[in-house]
């Protein structure tokens, strides 16, 4: 039975987590307002964010009995990082989780919440650059042009969803957000946000228009009108979700194409490789993709390994 004093420390002890949590929690979504509002970073990034640190403080209460990140230390930060190693984690996810924790602990620095950062001796792990996968042009030519995806509002979707992303490049954060008076079907551009909130203007192939003016048909009589204005809806007539795009591709590029990977990725990764293998201008393809560095382009050179192989077959004296 609890003496007086005990009951009193226990209130008191339970009132101080009470405060520390909502503390945490005012100081996390004041984090995260910046990140988003300021730093203007992705959904997908903000969304790996919050899980990086739901992760590192499920991690300090298990491993050291520390509820709140605040207090964290160098050892332990270290610690986190070991244990994502032994657990056979991949450097680029783990060095993610530390920018996460980096951009954290540099931000309560400079509102001066805490004295110290944890992270300052923290260093990112060696990574080996993977070149992208791409689907050969020959498959995709057949995928698109061969597949029978129906006439129906599912199968027009589907065909749509895979043109566009072959035919523009865009993220599928940005198919997904795609809203109809982001397109002019007069100059055959869609305008899309971006990264960071950056917006581009895209040009798309003369092929597409009566695609997209076959599947508005389809969805307007067969799904009822909503106010949101998204060219692409679910059978529900709402805004797609991640998942079923990713179904959606993933269907499609397993029975179509021998590529490993089937993500929606894939065929951004495919759109760049091929416009340079045909001969873009690699600054062009970097404006098209949206990319803020010409590094971030210059990747896609490395698939064109076979194309230079052929033109030094055919131009080298030696060859």
């Amino acid at each position: 039975m609890y003496s007086p004093l005990q009951a009193f420390l226990s209130g008191i002890f339970f009132l101080y987590s009470v405060i520390a949590n909502m503390r945490l929690a005012c100081m996390t979504e004041t984090f995260f307002k910046y990140l988003q509002f300021e730093k203007r970073l992705s959904v997908n990034t903000l969304t790996a964010y919050r899980i990086d640190l739901t992760q590192f403080t499920a991690f300090l209460l298990e491993n050291f009995e520390v509820s709140d990140p605040l207090q964290a230390e160098y050892g332990m930060v270290r610690s986190w990082i070991i244990s994502l190693v032994d657990g056979g984690m991949s450097s680029l996810s783990i060095n993610r989780k530390i920018a996460c924790l980096r951009t954290f602990y540099k931000f309560l620095m400079v509102r001066q919440v805490i004295a110290k950062d944890p992270t300052t001796k923290i260093s990112v792990l060696k990574a080996g650059k993977k070149l992208p996968s791409f689907v050969k042009e020959s498959e995709m030519t057949s995928l698109l042009d061969e597949t029978k995806f129906g006439d129906n509002h599912a199968g027009l979707r589907a065909k749509l969803v895979l043109e566009l992303f072959y035919a523009t490049g865009i993220r599928l954060a940005e198919l997904i957000g795609l809203r109809e008076n982001q397109i002019d079907t007069a100059n055959r551009t869609i305008r899309v946000l971006g990264k960071r909130n950056k917006e581009r203007v895209i040009p798309f192939s003369k092929k597409i228009l009566p695609l997209i003016r076959s599947y508005r048909g389809c969805r307007d009589r067969e799904m009822e009108k909503k106010d949101h204005g998204f060219l692409f809806v679910t059978d529900q007539g709402e805004q797609c979700y991640p998942m079923m795009i990713y179904r959606i591709v993933n269907k499609y590029l397993k029975h179509g194409t021998v590529s490993e990977k089937k993500s929606p990725h894939i065929l951004r990764h495919s759109y760049a490789t091929h416009l340079l293998n045909k001969g873009a201008e690699i600054n062009a393809v970097k404006d098209l993709l949206g990319h803020t560095s010409l590094a971030a382009t210059q990747v896609y050179t490395h698939n064109s390994l076979d194309k230079l192989k052929r033109v030094f077959d055919q131009a080298h004296p030696k060859a």
